[in-house]
């Protein structure tokens, strides 16, 4: 998205080695290229690079994060609803239960995704295009590390015309799509991932 310059994508990947969250401390070059990058992407939200990242002294910006969090509990709420229908939920769902207790760390999802493609489930794997956290290349890899061959090559996929985004489709009924924009969860472009899921759930082509 040319948030960083050829250069220092380059360096970065020579100097830092793949490795840009826990860098070793003597890689003072690695660290220093790090800088550069921060300086590059400081001011950027992340969830969607459209999307202004706001001063935090100003009331504007204080009005947009409230609005954010409104909407995101006001969507905890309505996934909360719809989990605990009584037609299929065992127990009570609750999303995000920081106070639930763990003893295993799971490392990778890909066992899980290989042991139900095997099993014969279909799956949907999507990004959008303008997430930095998860950004697509990185659910590209993953889905790569598979090993799957290609059934339908990289295309646009299409509302009315216009490239909502882009798909192809793997062996053991796997498939892969971006959204055009679209940003770290499914409400930055709420009609075009409707559309997706609905295309997908149907058995249609997308």
């Amino acid at each position: 998205m040319s948030l960083i310059s050829d250069e220092l994508y380059e360096s970065m990947k020579r100097s830092c080695g793949g490795n840009y969250i826990i860098v070793d401390p003597l890689n003072t070059q690695c660290l220093e290229l790090i800088k550069d990058y921060d300086k590059c992407v400081s001011g950027i939200y992340e969830n969607l690079i459209l999307a202004p990242k706001c001063d935090l002294t100003s009331p504007d910006c204080h009005r947009n994060i409230l609005t954010r969090l409104l909407w995101q509990s006001y969507r905890s709420m309505l996934s909360e609803y719809w989990a605990n229908n009584e037609s299929g939920t065992t127990g009570k769902w609750e999303r995000c239960k920081w106070s639930l207790q763990s003893n295993k760390d799971i490392k990778s999802s890909i066992p899980y995704h290989k042991k139900n493609s095997i099993e014969g489930y279909r799956s949907l794997i999507f990004s959008g295009d303008h997430d930095m956290l998860t950004p697509y290349i990185g659910t590209q890899d993953w889905i790569r590390s598979l090993n799957y061959s290609i059934i339908d090559k990289w295309r646009p996929w299409m509302i009315l015309d216009q490239v909502a985004g882009y798909t192809t489709t793997y062996a053991n009924k796997m498939t892969f799509a971006t959204v055009k924009r679209g940003g770290h969860t499914l409400d930055y472009k709420p009609k075009e991932n409707s559309i997706l899921f609905q295309r997908w759930i149907s058995g249609q082509p997308l």
